[in-house]
């Protein structure tokens, strides 16, 4: 299974359904929220160079935004 990590904020609507899309498909995932931790928002920033939530890293892939298709791509869910 694919190591998933998302950074989000708790008010962040996209992140929400990211998660939800995660749940729906069974997809394990570690969580960071970057409102209250300032190394996991250096970390995103880092890996992203951006500020926008979520940040999901699916096995090392940066994905920006709750990009379903590419998400889906990342995971191999082949829909």
């Amino acid at each position: 299974m694919a190591k998933v990590t998302i950074y989000s904020t708790p008010t962040c609507v996209y992140c929400k359904m990211a998660k939800e899309f995660f749940a729906k498909n069974n997809v394990a995932y570690e969580e960071h929220d970057v409102a209250s931790d300032a190394k996991a928002r250096e970390e995103m920033v880092s890996k992203s160079h951006q500020l926008g939530v979520p940040v999901i890293d699916i096995d090392n892939q940066i994905i920006i935004g709750f990009d379903q298709r590419n998400i889906e791509k990342a995971l191999g869910l082949g829909k």
